[in-house]
C-alpha cells in the first residue's frame, strides 16, 4: 500500500481527500491544516488523523500531496523532497521562479516522482481529441469565473490563466517569440483580469483572456489549423471538430459550401466524451508513476516552464503601470 499524506484541505483538498478515499493500493495515513476549525471538521468527517507539525507527517509517508496555499509549496516541496518523498503540488508549481528553479534541481537529485496538478490535461473534452493531429496556427482562450476571495492570494495569470498556459505549451511544440500582455487589479492587489498574445517561433499565435470577475463562467479554446477547426469547452465538456474537404465516416455529418476556389466539403465531428473524473485521474497517474517507476504525465517541468511564461506575462503587466 502506497502510504499518501495530504497537506492543506481546504476546498479543493476536500475534493483530493475524497478520490484519494476511492482508490485502491492507497493508504492515507493522514493530514496536515493549521486551521483548527476546518482540520477538526475533516478528522471528523474522514476519520482521519490530523498531524500537528509537517515534519512527522511526511517521516510516516511515501508521498505527498500539497493543496496548500502557493506561498507554502516550496516549504513543503523542498522538505519532502530531502526526506525521500515523492510529490504532488497543486498549480503553480511555487510562488516565485527562484524557489521553483531550486525545487527543479533537488527534484533531479533525488530521483523521486514529481506531478504538478494542471488539471485540465485530464478534462474529458481534452482527452477526446487524443489521436487527432493537433498543429494549431491560432489560438482563442476565453476563461472566465465568478469573483471569489479564494485564490486572490496569487495574480489571475497564476490563478487562472496558468492552466491553458499549460495546455497551449503541451500543443504547440515550439518555442515562444514574444509576449504582449495587459492586466487590471480591480477586486485585489493582484490583476484580476488580463488578456495576453504569445507568439510563438514556428509562427502559432494565441490570445487568452482570463478573467475571475466575470458575471458568468466560461473555460473554452478554440484551435484553428490548416484545414481544421476545434473547439474545446472545458466546463461543458464539450468537443466539435470542423474540417475541411474530410467527407468520411468520422463526421456526425457534413455540407458542401461555395468559396472562390471551388466547391470545399465540410465534416463535422463531436467526439464522444468520456465521463471521467479529472482530479481523481492525474491522482491515479501520480499512483501509478510511483508504482510502476513510469515519468508523471505533468512532469515539474511542465510546472516550470508554465511558470516561466505566467511570469513573463506579469512582467509585461507591471511594466505598464509604473
Amino acid at each position: 500500500m502506497l502510504k499518501i499524506a495530504v497537506f492543506g484541505t481546504g476546498h479543493l483538498g476536500k475534493f483530493h481527500l475524497n478520490n484519494w478515499l476511492e482508490m485502491d493500493g492507497i493508504e492515507l495515513v493522514g493530514f496536515f491544516d493549521p486551521n483548527d476549525e476546518n482540520a477538526h471538521a475533516v478528522a471528523e468527517k474522514y476519520n482521519l488523523k490530523r498531524y500537528l507539525d509537517a515534519e512527522s507527517l511526511m517521516n510516516d509517508c511515501d508521498a505527498v500531496d500539497i493543496i496548500a496555499p502557493t506561498i507554502y509549496h516550496f516549504q513543503l516541496c523542498e522538505m519532502a523532497l530531502k526526506k525521500g518523498k515523492h510529490v504532488f503540488v497543486e498549480k503553480p508549481l511555487t510562488n516565485t521562479m527562484d524557489e521553483a528553479r531550486e525545487l527543479v534541481k533537488l527534484a533531479k537529485e533525488s530521483n523521486l516522482k514529481f506531478q504538478v496538478g494542471h488539471v485540465e490535461r485530464f478534462n474529458p473534452a481534452f482527452l477526446a481529441l487524443k489521436g487527432y493531429q493537433l498543429q494549431p496556427m491560432f489560438i482563442e482562450v476565453h476563461r472566465l469565473a465568478e469573483f471569489n476571495p479564494r485564490g486572490t492570494d496569487v495574480s489571475v495569470v497564476l490563478d487562472l490563466m496558468i492552466h491553458d498556459i499549460d495546455i497551449i505549451l503541451h500543443l504547440v511544440k515550439s518555442n515562444v517569440n514574444y509576449i504582449s500582455a495587459n492586466g487590471v487589479a480591480v477586486m485585489s492587489d493582484t490583476p484580476d483580469i488580463a488578456n495576453v498574445r504569445i507568439e510563438f517561433d514556428n509562427g502559432c499565435v494565441a490570445n487568452l483572456t482570463s478573467s475571475r470577475i466575470s458575471l458568468k463562467k466560461m473555460r473554452k479554446i478554440r484551435l484553428f489549423q490548416k484545414d481544421a477547426y476545434i473547439g474545446i469547452d472545458f466546463l461543458d465538456k464539450k468537443t466539435e471538430i470542423i474540417r475541411l474537404n474530410q467527407a468520411d465516416d468520422k463526421n456526425d455529418f457534413c455540407f458542401d459550401i461555395e468559396t472562390n476556389n471551388g466547391t470545399k466539403s465540410i465534416g463535422v465531428s463531436t467526439p464522444k466524451i468520456a465521463a471521467t473524473n479529472a482530479i481523481k485521474m492525474e491522482l491515479e497517474c501520480f499512483r501509478d508513476a510511483i508504482l510502476h517507476n513510469t515519468e508523471t504525465p505533468v512532469t515539474i517541468m511542465d510546472g516550470l516552464s508554465a511558470m516561466e511564461i505566467a511570469h513573463l506575462i506579469l512582467e509585461k503587466i507591471n511594466s505598464k503601470q509604473h
